[in-house]
């Protein structure tokens, strides 16, 4: 798994790419609780290159959005999500816990 990291005006993007599994899980969740300790809330995940996520990397994206939220901090929100994974979080039931955008210019727009 690699995660890249770019910074917006108002937000800062995630781009993960490969994947989450128990073993990389917590490397994402390094990457987010980064963000949060720099007092960025405000965070999209671009998921287009993303091939396989587990539970692990579901538990990882519920951490990651309950930081975020937290004391009405910032938001976390998805773009670019690949039909298998979308069909994951409906599954899981989390899909309704995210705000899911198409493209990553109108998850950016959001904020």
């Amino acid at each position: 798994m690699e995660i890249s990291s770019q910074q917006f005006k108002r937000c800062d993007l995630l781009k993960v790419k490969g994947k989450v599994d128990s073993f990389t899980a917590p490397d994402l969740i390094k990457a987010i609780e980064a963000l949060n300790n720099e007092n960025h809330f405000k965070i999209i995940l671009d998921l287009s290159e993303l091939e396989y996520m587990s539970s692990a990397g579901f538990r990882a994206l519920l951490l990651g959005l309950r930081n975020c939220k937290r004391f009405n901090r910032g938001e976390m929100v998805l773009a670019s999500v690949p039909k298998k994974v979308m069909d994951a979080l409906e599954l899981t039931g989390f899909k309704p816990l995210f705000k899911i955008f198409d493209e990553i210019t109108p998850a950016v727009g959001n904020f």
